[in-house]
């Protein structure tokens, strides 16, 4: 049996369930993601930062976390989450300074 709900890497489409887990800061985060301008960048950092919190990489259509789908695992991930939200968000700064890193060495390849 397979969840409709599981992906491959963290979907952003989960974005509105993740909003209210957490303090001001983090809302701001999600709201900010959720906005019609928001850059490249920033949805990449996010991902990248839920899909090293989520371990998504190890995660597969018959494991416990693929069963119960994305949406699910992300909200216990951040809900379970033991650090301050200014931590994640260091942690998500950090995550974008590694996107532009990336999109800058790869412009100086071309």
């Amino acid at each position: 049996m397979y969840n409709e709900d599981t992906e491959l890497l963290f979907p952003l489409r989960v974005l509105p369930y993740l909003r209210d887990l957490r303090g001001p800061l983090w809302q701001n985060l999600v709201s900010r993601l959720e906005a019609a301008d928001v850059s490249l960048v920033d949805q990449v950092a996010f991902t990248l930062l839920m899909v090293r919190l989520n371990n998504c990489l190890t995660c597969n259509a018959d494991s416990f976390r693929g069963m119960r789908g994305c949406t699910q695992c992300a909200r216990t991930t951040i809900r379970r989450y033991r650090g301050q939200d200014k931590e994640l968000m260091e942690q998500f700064e950090h995550c974008r300074a590694e996107v532009k890193a990336f999109l800058l060495e790869q412009a100086k390849s071309v």
